[in-house]
């Protein structure tokens, strides 16, 4: 039953997905990787996916995709600094990424994720609500949100408080 429905979303989507990857990665080998994986969790969500119309099952594909890479990008990052962290004497930079990497993971998953996409991978406020099916005003608010958030915590020296700390402990019950 999911298998037919898996075969015919590869059959229209892989190479609309493989171009778009690959222009976000900027290797066509680590896009197909990406894509690989993709459809291997679509196999083992074909019962949810079986419920999507076609619309939304390439939206979901989109996002999967965009997630296994910032995944991705986020473990070499850790694994890069972790590799390069000397006994002594660690460099500026390395000090700063840390410091960056700290401040990033004090915002909440979805202002942290549209984040790092507007600012650092440089999607547009249009692009992020179409793959997160946002209207593009609720992007800028979270976005707004974050660079509060970004700023309160470098005012602060790195320690979340007010309203801000208050809704983050708050998530983190939910």
């Amino acid at each position: 039953m999911g298998s037919a429905m898996i075969d015919e979303l590869y059959d229209a989507l892989y190479g609309e997905l493989n171009g778009w990857c690959a222009s976000m990665t900027g290797s066509r080998t680590l896009a197909e990787d990406l894509i690989q994986e993709a459809f291997l969790r679509a196999l083992m969500n074909a019962e949810l996916l079986e419920n999507l119309d076609f619309s939304r099952r390439r939206a979901w594909m989109y996002r999967t995709v965009k997630n296994l890479y910032i995944d991705r990008k986020r473990r070499e990052s850790f694994e890069t600094v972790m590799e390069q962290m000397p006994e002594e004497g660690v460099e500026e930079a390395q000090y700063t990424r840390i410091d960056d990497d700290q401040l990033l993971s004090a915002l909440l998953p979805d202002e942290r994720q549209l984040f790092i996409l507007r600012y650092l991978e440089g999607y547009n406020s249009a692009e992020l609500g179409r793959l997160f099916d946002l209207p593009a005003g609720t992007v800028r608010s979270k976005l707004s949100s974050a660079r509060s958030r970004l700023r309160q915590m470098l005012e602060t020296g790195g320690r979340p408080n007010g309203k801000h700390a208050d809704k983050e402990r708050k998530g983190r019950l939910k």
